[in-house]
């Protein structure tokens, strides 16, 4: 009875409620979408490192050679001898190593240099190996394989030729145009950092500088394809390693002993652990960004309760009918409790669709330009305990209205019967 009596009322003032509905519905979806995105984040980091037991590269910080290494973020400051990764790849308790080479670029893409091993061993999310959405794996010295979003933003196909340039930069003067790659293989999406790259063997990135010295190609020892075909292109440096080993009762063994090396010092890093550092340094910001939508949920709220507060003193004349038919204090209070759960549940509702429409809109542009893959499903448990927070909020907020309104109802009580 007092539900639909609740509602009626709710309907007579339908532009007030619509509004504050309105209200609630955009923080919630706010907060809810902030939330989401927080756990996607993670877990798209977490699928990057995948599969991948250590990270070798030359001495510097854990976050440092994760971040250059894995998601293509910043510089190394030095490379590590060839000779170090063989002695690595024939160790006993190593099962695969990817090695990988960064410096180069082509129109804002990072260009990684590295081994048929990669496409072979190199897990992402749920252990999933990398697949080709067309051609295949270098079959040239100077093949390339474009990420799904290189291929998607720059209009490749199988076949085209792509001409890399020295550094990362956006332009680049030093362009490789001697030595053209062409296109074997695109990979499909993966939501990792190998989407905006684009993959060349070591031997074809050692061919193209050739002649080259301190990243400027020096006048006379220009040499063509055909003659670097014939040259030894064993690569004499790498940037980073991956390495799997057999078990992994020997990562921690095996860390120590890279990490103390002195000839060619080197640094050992567990991704999961160094995500978790990295996490730790951006707990700041996504605190300050949790906080700015948890203020925008309040100040709906504290709109609604404006409103209930408002209309309950212009229903003096509603309460007094509810008096005089008998209805006592604490049920007309229920009624303006009702209405702010009404309320509060529309909107969360409302909330929750609005959350899944923008999801469905945002997940081509979010994974296309950030690489951020987000999945349409069921609310997750933290996003449970956030609908649940709204509903409290909610029925604080209809208790001073509630209040106020036995506070008339019982005036109107001792007017009628004086």
């Amino acid at each position: 009875m007092l539900i639909r009596l609740a509602w009626s009322s709710l309907r007579s003032r339908w532009a007030t409620a619509l509004l504050t509905l309105c209200t609630i519905a955009l923080s919630t979806a706010l907060l809810l979408g902030v939330q989401q995105i927080r756990e996607h984040t993670r877990q798209n980091f977490m699928a990057t490192v995948a599969g991948t037991d250590l990270i070798v590269g030359a001495r510097s910080g854990p976050i440092q050679l994760l971040l250059y290494s894995l998601f293509h973020i910043g510089s190394a400051t030095s490379n590590i001898q060839w000779s170090s990764h063989e002695t690595l790849q024939h160790d006993a308790r190593v099962d695969w190593t990817i090695p990988l080479s960064l410096g180069d670029s082509h129109r804002g893409y990072r260009v990684v240099g590295t081994s048929s091993d990669l496409f072979r061993h190199y897990r992402y999310a749920d252990q999933q190996a990398l697949s080709f959405a067309a051609g295949e794996p270098f079959n040239d010295l100077f093949s390339i394989v474009l990420g799904a979003e290189v291929a998607r933003q720059l209009g490749y196909r199988l076949g085209d030729p792509v001409i890399i340039a020295h550094g990362s930069g956006n332009t680049s003067f030093m362009q490789h145009k001697h030595m053209p790659f062409k296109i074997s293989g695109i990979l499909q999406p993966t939501g990792t950092p190998l989407d905006r790259a684009l993959l060349v063997s070591l031997e074809g990135l050692e061919a193209v500088h050739l002649g080259w010295r301190a990243g400027v190609p020096l006048p006379g020892l220009e040499v063509s394809p055909e003659q670097a075909r014939q040259r030894n292109l064993t690569p004499k440096e790498v940037t980073a390693i991956l390495v799997g080993l057999k078990s992994r009762l020997h990562t921690f063994h095996l860390q120590r002993e890279l990490n103390q090396r002195r000839t060619d010092p080197l640094t050992a890093i567990l991704p999961g652990v160094a995500l978790q550092e990295l996490w730790q340094l951006l707990g700041v910001a996504e605190k300050a960004l949790l906080a700015v939508s948890a203020s925008a949920l309040l100040i709906g709220m504290i709109g609604m309760l404006a409103v209930l507060l408002a209309a309950t003193q212009q229903r003096r004349h509603e309460i007094a009918i509810l008096r005089a038919l008998g209805c006592p204090p604490a049920r007309v209070a229920l009624l303006l409790i009702q209405e702010s759960l009404l309320l509060t549940l529309g909107g969360l509702l409302l909330g929750i669709l609005l959350l899944q429409a923008g999801l469905a809109l945002l997940q081509a542009p979010l994974l296309s330009q950030f690489g951020l893959m987000l999945s349409l499903g069921a609310l997750t448990p933290t996003q449970w305990q956030i609908c649940a927070l709204v509903l409290a909020l909610g029925l604080i907020s209809g208790l001073a209205p509630a209040l106020l309104a036995w506070r008339l109802a019982s005036a109107s009580h001792l007017i009628r019967r004086n």
